[in-house]
């Protein structure tokens, strides 16, 4: 059995629209407008989300307190699976385990997928509110379901996804459809580079 450990937004679903402007409200609300613009938002991911906000100088405390009434306005259903990435959901659960390792709350994510009825496909989400660091959900996914590391995928849109998942010694996945560019992902040597859902099924 392999591991296959899902980033949530920009693999499963399009949601960048969506989050950006949760995380530009949320940082207007605490009075620290730091992004203004796409490109500042998408930096945040260039690392960890949150020890991007942190060096930045956001109490992520104050922050995820505020955050708390914005995400309960967001709208899931604004939200959309990228086309093809159901079969692959399908087809590999079947054989091996599929998680959830997202930087996104877990109502959230547990609400989309039973919109999309995509919950049956995965076995735990762990998200912002179990902890922040990915690195450390991933190597609590590997304890948890005794899978070796060498079987274990980490698949991310982001470059810092694709840190997370090295730094945890895992074999990492970049995806071309979510919000770092290709140039960007490459960049980041992940250890497969996919532009379509279907060719997760080679893994």
């Amino acid at each position: 059995m392999k591991l296959f450990l899902f980033d949530f937004d920009g693999v499963i679903v399009d949601s960048l629209a969506v989050y950006e402007k949760t995380v530009k409200d949320n940082l207007q609300k605490i009075n620290q407008p730091i992004v203004q613009t796409r490109e500042e938002f998408l930096e945040l991911f260039e690392d960890n989300f949150y020890e991007s906000l942190k060096n930045k100088g956001i109490d992520l405390d104050v922050f995820m307190k505020a955050a708390e009434d914005i995400l309960a306005q967001v709208k899931i259903r604004d939200m959309k699976p990228f086309p093809g990435i159901a079969p692959v959901l399908e087809a590999l659960h079947k054989n091996h385990c599929l998680i959830v390792v997202s930087s996104n709350d877990c109502a959230s994510i547990k609400e989309a997928l039973d919109i999309f009825n995509y919950d049956g496909y995965f076995k735990e989400i762990l998200g912002s509110d179990f902890m922040f660091s990915k690195k450390e959900k991933i190597l609590y996914a590997a304890n948890k379901f005794q899978v070796a590391l060498q079987d274990i995928y980490y698949i991310g849109d982001t470059t810092g996804d694709i840190k997370e998942g090295k730094q945890a010694g895992v074999k990492t996945v970049g995806v071309t459809w979510g919000w770092h560019s290709k140039e960007k992902m490459a960049a980041a040597g992940p250890d497969f580079l996919f532009d379509n859902p279907r060719e997760l099924m080679q893994l």
